[in-house]
């Protein structure tokens, strides 16, 4: 799976996610300036993320994907907002006021992050990368990983030797592709 098949972005871009860059969220046409960076067409999904589901970014650019023939979707915590009028499948989880005014990490992010997890986990399945709960297509990226896609691997395949099972994962990438060869000899 390619890297960019899930694309995060921020108003004001990533510069943004470590110290606030006053105002990006205030322009309706700079989310689609971003989108169009990544050649977003009608093969894609958008979702926007606004806690209010007012942010003049995130509404500025589902309008103009919609524009665009861009399916869209949006994830707010306010019932009828903005973002939802202007997605196609919105998702309103109400989770009420934040206990700290102006702190919406507390409630709704956490409950917006809990949606996207939902969401990237279907995606996974659907795409095949998941199978017995298992995540077979998983990167090879860190020795965390690689560990258990080799105990992936021994308990799927029923090979006893550590090392067999190393070899065949890092010859063919991924738990899903040395069952495959395995199943294929």
């Amino acid at each position: 799976m390619p890297f960019d098949l899930v694309i995060g972005m921020i108003a004001g871009g990533d510069k943004a996610i470590r110290r606030a860059v006053e105002n990006a969220e205030d322009d309706t046409a700079q989310g689609w300036r971003d989108l169009q960076q990544w050649n977003i067409n009608d093969k894609d999904v958008v979702v926007g993320i606004a806690a209010s589901g007012t942010t003049p970014y995130v509404i500025g650019a589902l309008k103009s994907c919609r524009e665009n023939n861009v399916l869209t979707g949006s994830i707010s915590c306010n019932p009828g907002s903005p973002v939802s009028e202007v997605a196609e499948y919105p998702i309103e989880v109400v989770v009420g006021p934040e206990f700290v005014t102006g702190s919406t990490r507390m409630k709704s992010g956490t409950a917006q992050k809990l949606v996207l997890n939902m969401i990237s986990t279907s995606l996974m399945i659907q795409l095949g990368r998941v199978e017995d709960n298992k995540m077979v297509n998983m990167q090879l990226t860190n020795d965390k990983l690689v560990d258990r896609g080799i105990r992936m691997l021994m308990e799927k395949a029923g090979i006893k030797d550590y090392e067999e099972a190393k070899s065949l994962l890092l010859q063919h990438g991924s738990v899903k592709n040395a069952m495959n060869a395995m199943s294929a000899r």
